[in-house]
């Protein structure tokens, strides 16, 4: 009993940090949305990432048949996983490079764009696209530290609800922080090209990202606290 706690424990902490990420895009897609319907396409995004991961798990056998070699290219072999990372990794960069892009444009051109960009629908699709990208990632760390399934799924329930609880407070915070904002679109930059790298069988530890971004968003919460003092004096 004991064991498995442990084990349940670790992996939802797992899912949770491994999750971050996905928070963050969420709540940069869901900001091309009117502002009553923001809300309601994060906890959709997140339900649906949770509805992913558990079928995946669930289907643990087409999971792993996802590590099969379809094709060799350069001397790289390329299995389906490989071909979801590469896809995914790509997916991200144009959308992070096109969200600093907006921010570059100036505020009314931002709002412009905003304005003239497609529907919940349309924003609903990115999500479920990007979410089994960030759930094949997750599912396969899943299954190297837990035996059972039933643990992995609990862990990743219990994950999502606390991703839900934290996705509004995040969302908002980002949104109303310009720089907040761009530090967190680099940081997605950086988890698209870890993801290209996976998919080319290049391991970056996503350790030094995630270190990284903290360190750098550490940096830039010291930054608003200065500037808020300096502007009340």
């Amino acid at each position: 009993m004991q064991e498995i706690l442990i084990s349940l424990f670790a992996l939802t902490l797992l899912e949770i940090v491994l999750g971050i990420d996905n928070i963050i895009f969420i709540s940069i897609l869901s900001g091309k949305l009117p502002k009553e319907d923001q809300k309601k396409s994060r906890q959709m995004g997140l339900f649906v990432g949770m509805f992913i991961r558990i079928l995946m798990l669930l289907g643990i056998n087409w999971v792993q048949q996802q590590e099969k070699t379809l094709f060799t290219i350069l001397g790289s072999n390329i299995s389906g996983k490989d071909l979801l990372l590469l896809s995914g990794g790509l997916f991200l960069l144009y959308q992070s490079v096109h969200e600093i892009h907006l921010k570059m444009k100036g505020h009314k051109e931002e709002i412009k764009e905003r304005t003239n960009a497609k529907g919940f629908t349309a924003v609903m699709i990115q999500m479920a696209v990007i979410n089994v990208v960030f759930s094949l990632d997750s599912v396969i760390t899943a299954i190297g530290m837990a035996d059972q399934v039933w643990i992995m799924i609990v862990a990743v329930v219990i994950s999502m609800i606390v991703m839900l609880i934290a996705a509004d407070p995040i969302a908002n915070f980002v949104n109303d922080n310009p720089s907040i904002k761009i530090l967190a679109l680099s940081f997605l930059v950086l988890i698209g090209v870890s993801l290209l790298g996976e998919g080319l069988d290049q391991h970056i530890d996503k350790g030094y990202i995630y270190f990284a971004m903290a360190f750098a968003f550490t940096i830039e919460i010291i930054n608003l606290r200065l500037d808020k003092q300096h502007k009340k004096h």
